[in-house]
């Protein structure tokens, strides 16, 4: 890696279910101006913005910047599904480290409709929704949304391989209820027993209703910066990037006929392992990780395509608590995708937001103790997924 980046401001809205948000230019404008006070710098040192969404038109990013500032600054939109935030992320933090920009924003928005992710991966002509078809039809198993059906099928397969209980992704949405419970802007605030999400309807085996994310409409905002524009503006211990990586899909997304590998495992320990290589830092560093939980199926997969649990032992860490407050790691103390909710093109910044306030011991009711080291898990099938790493000296 070039120079070190530092996070020195961030910013989100409260998520909203779909009709009861701004449009997504207002909700962007208040992300990125809670995220410029948060800083302390100003806009006009702002030198690049990487605007990340996914449903809208071609220059959404403008329309959402220029909310804040007409400064003739470069606007680049992203798109990348799930990861669409993190890829923003992800840019903004290249230009900096490359020493192409001395401050950036990088901001997420998704203003959503009901059904948008079902629609989204129940497309016959995409490959991966195509591929997930054929090997449902295979099993027997036909007729269910498209994004449900990969994250199903993997945690089905993953049920075959190792006998896991189905209380046991269950367990892993109501760890999320009760974490969303502290969040004042996470979706939902209600919390349910396993006993609950069990009984709730089903979508596709293993997978109840309270174990899919909802569409969600919301943004986040963050400013990115080098050590000397820090120490120029007077930003001492600021939160910084220990290690970043993006990966695509391998060629056993596809030839190893494994659901659990269509659905990203094998880019997340890659990129898992790309990070830890660069930081220095592994899984018993970090005290608490926002990753990926669209269905709880894929957040049990990604314990163990993070290292945070060996193949096949996600459900012993699951029962022994190693996932909350008390245990090893807090995983998605904000809620997560599951409670917290996941407009696209948001959830990677919004990640970001979370783990900055937790470095910084500003997270509330929901602070994990002594938090120094922090793990995010941004993916999109497609396929792209980012994993980041920071840290507060």
């Amino acid at each position: 890696m070039g120079r070190r980046v530092n996070v020195i401001g961030v910013g989100m809205v409260k998520f909203q279910k779909p009709g009861a948000s701004d449009d997504y230019n207002v909700m962007a404008a208040k992300a990125i101006r809670e995220a410029m006070k948060d800083s302390g710098v100003k806009f006009e040192d702002v030198e690049q913005a990487y605007a990340g969404y996914v449903y809208g038109d071609s220059t959404c990013g403008q329309r959402a910047v220029y909310e804040v500032g007409l400064t003739g600054i470069p606007v680049v939109n992203v798109n990348n599904n799930c990861s669409t935030g993190s890829t923003a992320l992800f840019l903004a933090r290249q230009a900096v480290e490359g020493g192409l920009a001395e401050c950036v924003l990088a901001v997420g928005f998704e203003q959503m409709q009901k059904g948008a992710l079902v629609a989204q991966w129940n497309d016959r002509t995409n490959p991966l929704d195509r591929h997930a078809n054929v090997m449902n039809e295979e099993q027997g198993v036909t007729g269910a949304p498209g994004a449900a059906q990969m994250f199903g099928g993997a945690g089905r397969e993953y049920r075959w391989k190792y006998g896991t209980k189905r209380e046991t992704f269950a367990k892993v949405a109501e760890k999320a209820r009760k974490h969303a419970a502290k969040n004042p802007y996470a979706l939902f605030q209600e919390t349910y027993s396993v006993d609950e999400i069990l009984a709730s309807p089903e979508v596709f085996d293993p997978l109840t209703r309270y174990q899919c994310c909802p569409p969600t409409c919301g943004a986040a905002a963050a400013i990115l910066c080098s050590d000397e524009f820090a120490k120029k503006h007077g930003i001492a211990n600021p939160v910084w990037v220990a290690g970043q990586a993006m990966t695509t899909d391998y060629s056993s997304s596809f030839d190893a006929h494994s659901m659990i590998k269509m659905v990203g495992f094998d880019m997340t320990k890659a990129a898992a392992d790309k990070v830890y290589a660069q930081s220095g830092l592994g899984p018993k560093d970090v005290q608490v990780v926002e990753l990926h939980d669209c269905f709880t199926t894929n957040e049990v997969l990604t314990y163990e395509g993070l290292g945070l649990a060996n193949e096949g032992e996600a459900e012993k860490m699951i029962w022994d608590g190693d996932n909350t407050f008390g245990g090893k790691w807090v995983t998605n103390p904000s809620g997560g995708l599951l409670s917290k909710g996941h407009p696209l093109g948001a959830t990677g910044l919004a990640q970001c937001t979370e783990l900055v306030w937790q470095l910084r011991g500003t997270a509330g009711d929901r602070q994990v103790p002594n938090a120094k080291v922090a793990l995010q898990h941004n993916l999109g099938l497609g396929g792209a997924c980012v994993v980041t790493m920071y840290r507060r000296d």
